[in-house]
């Protein structure tokens, strides 16, 4: 039976706890609520993908437009990713944090025109994602982009990054993909930190790039726009993949290619088109780059390659290690896919074929010759030992928007008898403090999450008044902010105010799975699901 002693909070903070390092994060864990983590081991990396059930719809009646029939979604199903869906703006924020700048994936940072971000869904499987912002002028007409995106969104391949949803809000034109952890082909060829990439995995990249085009194209979608190292992307296995969000132009009338016109197809500056060839002629440029380990125009290779100085084209931090033979084959197709006359370029399914021959190490795990650990999938957490109310089944499904809801229904009626006030106390810093917390609450209520905080500190900082619903507020307010050791400090906090608070528990659980401390997180779900049990049949 657990023994809950009630003695001065500050004074409990500096006697009762400790600080335990989990993943570069510091955890406040008090040793009178037993909330310490557990032995089994930690990983930074993102969980698994499963397939979920889709986001409400943005701005329709339809609040479950998903791709649910045909190929699409036995592919999704194979490929464990989720079927195509429309996302709800709130949803995309929450997930990106307002779209914060501390979010920005993409290579030019928040000055290029069309943004990605990196995110991850509040709901049960936690998905990470990459959310790729339109400007604003770039889509005018919403049904032109959903067309798009749909159909593109159909797509579902091991090659690619496979788009999951879209979102029309307003003036807002999002794309979801599946986040691809592991760097883009640019970060390992160019700015390279421990190890440069081997030549065996250079040709794997090569191949799996063919592979993903070989197969959009098949599936009526023979156009990529501007195909470079950086829509080359890694995922959780090392494995390479191709960008979706390059079979979807960053405008609706824009360009399709935004580097720099040395790399552009010679008929794309010609007449503004690009071809099924054009494509072919961007991916010979990436060859070179695989091939030397630089961005070398395409004429300045050419000429090298028809002067015979091949081997002076090879990144030299290879150290020699690669074949002769298969360089020559690969600069052999770089050579014919940058031909000026599109005609004279070679075919996506010939390249497949030509570099299949080349796999030289095909047993090989790609995380291995990327030089990164192995991807290692989290263990499913438990099942709740006991029934789960509203607020215990949204924190399970980590639904940090069903938990707000849930709050703001609740308001404060569970501080009742936390705090006994005489008259004298009504002083005008009590009226201030209670002042402070009806802007917390409005704050709170229009899902201003970085106002609540400001308040509700300023109301907890004066300590006169001592209310678990405010830390529960604030650690929720914490979560949508990305900050989930914060909020599992105030979850602790609602706990020692309040001992037999359920919510104190669940909202612990919730900071403890964004810490990927699953075993922690269940167990604390468990003890609040219990502790509801209990407080139904009477026993408070």
């Amino acid at each position: 039976m657990r023994v809950w002693v009630c003695v001065c909070l500050k004074k409990l903070l500096q006697t009762h706890s400790h600080q335990r390092k989990h993943n570069g994060v510091y955890v406040i864990c008090f040793q009178l609520m037993g909330c310490c983590q557990s032995n089994s081991s930690r990983h930074n990396y993102p969980r698994p993908l499963t397939v979920a059930s889709s986001p409400n719809g943005a701005n329709n009646n339809n609040n479950n437009n998903t791709v649910v029939t045909g190929a699409s979604a036995a592919a999704s199903a194979a490929l464990d990713v989720p079927p195509f869906s429309e996302f709800s703006l709130s949803d995309l924020k929450s997930a990106t944090n307002g779209f914060s700048s501390d979010h920005i994936v993409s290579e030019s940072g928040d000055k290029a025109p069309n943004v990605v971000y990196k995110g991850r869904l509040n709901n049960h499987n936690r998905r990470l994602i990459a959310v790729k912002r339109f400007s604003k002028s770039a889509w005018p007409d919403p049904k032109q982009f959903a067309d798009e995106a749909w159909s593109v969104g159909k797509l579902r391949h091991p090659r690619l990054a496979n788009l999951i949803g879209y979102c029309c809000d307003g003036d807002e034109r999002l794309l979801v993909a599946e986040y691809m952890p592991n760097d883009t082909l640019a970060k390992h060829l160019f700015h390279w930190e421990n190890q440069t990439i081997e030549w065996s995995m250079r040709l794997r990249v090569a191949l799996s790039i063919t592979q993903a085009l070989d197969y959009c194209s098949n599936k009526g979608h023979p156009l990529y726009h501007d195909l470079n190292a950086y829509r080359v992307l890694f995922d959780e296995n090392g494995d390479p993949r191709i960008s979706c969000f390059g079979l979807i132009k960053n405008s609706r009338d824009g360009k399709s290619y935004s580097t720099n016109l040395a790399y552009t197809p010679p008929e794309y500056l010609r007449n503004g088109r690009v071809t099924p060839e054009s494509v072919i002629f961007s991916f010979g440029t990436v060859l070179l780059d695989l091939l030397s380990g630089k961005h070398i125009p395409p004429s300045h290779a050419l000429d090298m390659i028809r002067g015979k100085n091949i081997l002076r084209l090879m990144d030299s931090h290879l150290e020699g290690n690669f074949s002769t033979d298969e360089a020559t084959v690969v600069f052999d197709l770089a050579s014919k896919c940058l031909q000026y006359e599109p005609r004279e370029r070679p075919k996506i399914n010939d390249l497949v074929t030509t570099l299949s021959r080349l796999q030289n190490k095909p047993d090989v795990p790609s995380y291995v010759m990327l030089g990164i650990p192995k991807h290692e999938e989290a263990p499913a957490p438990p099942t709740p030992q006991h029934p789960l109310s509203p607020m215990g089944d949204a924190c399970s499904r980590m639904d940090l928007t069903a938990i707000h809801q849930i709050l703001l229904m609740t308001h404060y009626k569970d501080d009742e008898g936390t705090n006994e006030l005489s008259f004298q106390e009504w002083t005008q810093q009590m009226r201030d403090m209670l002042e402070a917390r009806k802007r917390g609450d409005l704050a709170f209520r229009d899902k201003d999450f970085k106002t609540s905080i400001e308040c509700y500190s300023q109301f907890i900082d004066v300590g006169t008044m001592v209310s678990p619903t405010v830390y529960a507020r604030r650690s929720l307010c914490y979560l949508f902010c990305d900050q989930p050791d914060a909020a599992l400090r105030d979850a602790m906090q609602a706990q020692l105010v309040y001992p037999d608070w359920a919510t104190a528990f669940y909202m612990q659980a919730v900071a403890l799975s964004k810490l990927n401390m699953d075993k922690d997180a269940a167990d604390m779900l468990n003890e609040a699901a219990s502790l509801e049990e209990k407080r139904q049949r009477g026993g408070k």
